[in-house]
């Protein structure tokens, strides 16, 4: 991939940090994360309890962009189920459509 990402707003360590959504990568539940930052190289490793996860794609996204299948990846099952979620992680957090997010997938190392 020859695009260039602009540098990372913050560190791989902060990608995935709520245990629920850690035990979820663990399992195999949730393969993606979108931050309002850039937290990861494509091919960073991010460790959780042990576990080694690769970040093989990362690439931006809008809010209004995403679907049922897309937010699968994160381990809900719908778009609204997954709003409700960042919502109550953010209170006051607005739900614009156009707002930009940074999509960092991952797989398991073995």
């Amino acid at each position: 991939m020859s695009e260039t990402l602009p540098p990372k707003t913050c560190s791989i360590e902060r990608l995935v940090t709520v245990a629920e959504d850690v035990e979820k990568v663990i399992r195999g539940e949730k393969t993606a994360t979108r931050r309002n930052g850039r937290y990861a190289d494509p091919g960073e490793i991010m460790e959780l309890n042990g576990h080694k996860f690769e970040v093989h794609k990362v690439y931006q996204q809008s809010l209004g962009e995403l679907t049922d299948e897309a937010v699968q990846s994160e381990g809900y099952k719908n778009v609204e189920e997954y709003k409700n979620y960042i919502l109550s992680m953010h209170a006051g957090m607005p739900w614009l459509p156009q707002m930009k997010v940074w999509v960092h997938e991952f797989r398991a190392v073995q």
